[in-house]
């Protein structure tokens, strides 16, 4: 937990206590709701039609590179022809023998991550359907309205096609390196956390995976905690829409599809984080059934004195985590 002066100016400055008065033995306690009784049918029917999408994957070498890294410009057809835009690194010399599909954070992404201690990888940096490179007429960027785009339907919802972006870009993938096959990792942070928690409860491609504070989680409990960021545009839509809402998101749950994932997983959660409730993010990694590691932040979507040291080792932990795949 932070010391009380820190809590105190916290609360200032951002208006309520983003620990939610929760001790981290309280955080670890945290069951996930519960389930639909067709939760996990409904999402392994999503999945089965996705990787039937035939996702003709293209690469253009942009010509520019960074560090280690050769810049290739992706693209590839997602689930209702939706197309999806990224980029693709390769590293300048060397075999390739692992790969990674990365998500971004609500405000997308503008570039792909260079630090990544994944040198002998092929990383995938998709954007997601609507956001950034995947913009598209008719859906907002803006993470505000792009979280309500039909959320009164749940088989529209634009969540559920972003879990389906990750499964066809391990799709995309796998087209394009086929030698990867069981040795393919995923990371997600924020809204690719909860995403990806989502996409990884049915994907038996991705063999290992890691979430930084994952958002979806406990959806009913977020309803309820004060936030900041997208997760306060839903529960101003839920004030009008109760019975509506409810019905829909419960399947988007990212702690629920937690019970479902059978990987080993490493998940970054924080003690304090005023956009995505570190409840959420505690009743994710809780929820996990199998083989787990846990890397505890001070905050999330919050600056604080000891981030940049935080950041180094946890970057050191996933190079270790994901090491197995290069066997």
């Amino acid at each position: 937990m932070p010391d009380d002066n820190n809590k105190n100016n916290t609360a200032c400055h951002i208006g309520f206590d983003a620990t939610y008065g929760y001790s981290l033995e309280q955080l670890l306690a945290i069951p996930a709701p519960r389930e639909p009784q067709n939760f996990n049918a409904y999402w392994q029917a999503r999945y089965q039609q996705a990787i039937s999408q035939e996702t003709s994957p293209k690469i253009k070498d942009s010509g520019r590179c960074f560090s280690d890294w050769r810049i290739f410009d992706l693209s590839y057809t997602s689930t209702g022809n939706f197309p999806i835009r990224g980029w693709l690194l390769l590293p300048k010399s060397g075999i390739v023998k692992r790969g990674f599909i990365i998500g971004h954070g609500y405000g997308g992404r503008d570039a792909p991550d260079f630090h990544l201690p994944f040198k002998d990888s092929a990383l995938l940096f998709p954007c997601f359907r609507g956001l950034a490179l995947s913009s598209q007429k008719g859906i907002s960027s803006e993470p505000y309205w792009h979280v309500l785009h039909n959320i009164h339907q749940r088989d529209q919802y634009i969540l559920g096609g972003c879990v389906e972006d990750v499964w066809t870009a391990v799709s995309a993938m796998l087209v394009m390196f086929p030698q990867l096959a069981g040795h393919l990792g995923y990371l997600g942070i924020s809204f690719a956390g909860g995403i990806g928690a989502l996409a990884l409860a049915c994907e038996t491609r991705i063999a290992r995976g890691h979430l930084n504070v994952p958002t979806f989680g406990h959806q009913s409990l977020r309803l309820r905690l004060p936030t900041q960021g997208s997760a306060h545009s839903v529960q101003n839509y839920y004030q009008r829409y109760k019975k509506q809402t409810l019905q829909v998101i419960r399947y988007f749950d990212a702690a629920l599809a937690a019970k479902h994932i059978t990987m080993p997983m490493h998940l970054a959660c924080a003690k304090l984080d005023p956009c995505v409730a570190p409840p959420g993010q505690f009743a994710i990694y809780n929820a996990l059934p199998n083989q787990k590691q846990l890397f505890v932040l001070d905050a999330g979507h919050y600056g604080y004195p000891n981030q940049a040291q935080q950041e180094s080792i946890l970057l050191e932990q996933l190079d270790q985590f994901f090491a197995p795949l290069r066997q």
